[in-house]
């Protein structure tokens, strides 16, 4: 397998045109544990990339979750979003779940490689179209990757920067774009997500939520719901 991608943009006048190639070689996997997810590890020609993959039986469609600049497993709201919708998703509608954790957090390039690789991975399982989510500085790179990625229908960028958020321009018709945003956010402003949804194409939807901040913990009640509606929508929308 092999990932591809290019570095996002950084802030010059001139494009960077550099590209990076990431090769997947052995792929480590742990087998059933206790928890809802495997461990498996992919050992790629740039270091090894860590998922934590929710499996789902005979899946066509799966999704991908990353976190912030921060690294680790990170999701937001209350630090439970990202895990209970794999769960959920895998066991109730089979769609095959991966959190990915960075090799090199808050590096653009690099983060969307990982991505990249955590799709190739799918794809081996036997999925044909994947959904991207990701927070803060994930939702650059889940842009970033449903540019490279063909196999993308859906990005879900939630509290999103603006820096490498460019390609959301390129993605329609073939990948919709969901963008949710507190705007009480203490960190990124919600105009940082009404940029990305004024230079999208159709199909894309933009949600704010009032009085919710960088974390989206105000949006507990609704956001799972919200999330999981999109992805299974958005999955078979792309059959």
């Amino acid at each position: 397998m092999a990932a591809r991608g290019r570095r996002g943009r950084r802030p010059r006048a001139e494009p960077d045109p550099h590209s990076l190639e990431m090769r997947i070689g052995e792929v480590r996997r742990d087998g059933p544990t206790s928890e809802a997810y495997e461990t498996v590890v992919l050992a790629t020609s740039r270091g090894d990339v860590e998922i934590r993959y929710y499996a789902a039986a005979r899946a066509s469609g799966g999704a991908v979750f990353v976190g912030g600049a921060g690294g680790g497993f990170d999701t937001p709201v209350r630090g439970w979003l990202y895990p209970r919708l794999s769960e959920q998703l895998s066991r109730d509608d089979r769609i095959a779940c991966l959190r990915v954790r960075y090799r090199r957090p808050s590096d653009l390039a690099e983060c969307t490689l990982d991505v990249l690789a955590g799709i190739s991975f799918l794809q081996s399982e036997g999925v044909e179209s994947v959904a991207l989510v990701g927070h803060s500085f994930g939702g650059a790179v889940v842009v970033q990757a449903a540019a490279a990625s063909p196999a993308v229908r859906t990005c879900v960028p939630m509290s999103t920067q603006t820096y490498g958020v460019e390609p959301a321009a390129e993605l329609s018709p073939r990948c919709s774009i969901l963008l949710a945003h507190g705007t009480a956010d203490e960190i990124l402003p919600h105009r940082c997500s009404e940029y990305v949804y004024q230079i999208a194409r159709e199909p894309k939807k933009l949600l704010l939520k009032e009085g919710a901040r960088h974390g989206l913990d105000e949006w507990a009640d609704e956001l799972p719901g919200i999330l999981r509606d999109w992805i299974r929508a958005e999955l078979k929308r792309g059959d």
